[in-house]
């Protein structure tokens, strides 16, 4: 991936840096009332947590590399902060609880920002506009257009447990019989072996699928169920540290690097062959 620089970010990094420490005596003693930066900075490397399963946002190439679209962003934002990158792959239900505990300083994992997790966390963002679209080999299922059409007891649907897509089958299709994935390529594999009769989840990441496995029969519901703002979470009570990532956030998307990004992972297949 050809490298963007960003010379104007790093200057306000170390400026924000510099006036929350002092020198005493050759000692370096940091007075921030961001204790995530402060941590960020004595360790010299920003600790970001992803799913590694969600292409094209974040996946596992071959050679056990995260790439894509969050694993970019990620960079990028170590890169301005002038800071090593080191990405965590886990569980999608891990991240928040992993963010709450300190194990990771941000989650960039295409995580949908909802009132409920915004109690528990700060967000940034959105850096993506997303909505609820269904992955199936049946064209009936295909085609609709109300959830209502597959709130029944003999639809079978799988979705990435702890996401918005698993609350979204809960809640909307009750009725449907539920049955959680780990990540996104089990999922896929499930409506590929029939075992389920769709995968509900993020637009983008149906249509990807699609286009993935072209000898599958799966096909995508066109329109979004619904509205779904993806940001950057953040641990709470950190206005700092959420002020330095939001400035980012829009240095990114003004100097047209963000929309470069989409368009790199979004619009185009190059990456299918890096990844398992």
């Amino acid at each position: 991936m050809k490298k963007v620089v960003l010379p104007i970010f790093p200057v306000l990094v170390s400026i924000i840096f510099f006036a929350c420490s002092q020198h005493n005596l050759g000692t370096y003693v940091l007075t921030s009332p961001s204790p995530a930066l402060d941590r960020i900075q004595q360790r010299g490397e920003l600790v970001v947590g992803t799913a590694a399963g969600m292409p094209p946002l974040n996946m596992t190439n071959k050679d056990g590399e995260i790439i894509g679209l969050d694993a970019d962003l990620s960079r990028y934002l170590a890169d301005a902060m002038e800071v090593k990158l080191r990405l965590v792959p886990m569980a999608f239900e891990d991240l928040l609880p992993s963010l709450e505990a300190g194990k990771v300083d941000t989650v960039i994992s295409g995580m949908t920002m909802t009132a409920y997790r915004n109690r528990r966390v700060a967000f940034v963002g959105p850096y993506l506009i997303s909505g609820k679209g269904l992955l199936t080999r049946q064209a009936t299922l295909a085609a609709i257009n109300n959830p209502n059409a597959i709130d029944l007891a003999e639809v079978r649907l799988t979705a990435l447990a702890g996401s918005t897509s698993a609350d979204y089958v809960r809640t909307v299709t009750p009725r449907a019989q539920f049955v959680p994935a780990q990540d996104y390529d089990v999922a896929v594999k499930m409506v590929i072996d029939g075992r389920v009769d769709a995968m509900v989840a993020d637009q983008p990441i149906c249509l990807i699928s699609v286009a993935r496995y072209p000898d599958q029969g799966l096909l995508a519901v066109i329109a979004p169920l619904t509205y779904e703002p993806i940001g950057i979470a953040l641990p709470p009570n950190d206005a700092l540290f959420m002020n330095l990532v939001g400035n980012f956030l829009t240095v990114l998307q003004d100097n047209g690097t963000l929309g470069r990004l989409k368009d790199q992972w979004f619009q185009t297949g190059d990456w299918w062959g890096q990844i398992k």
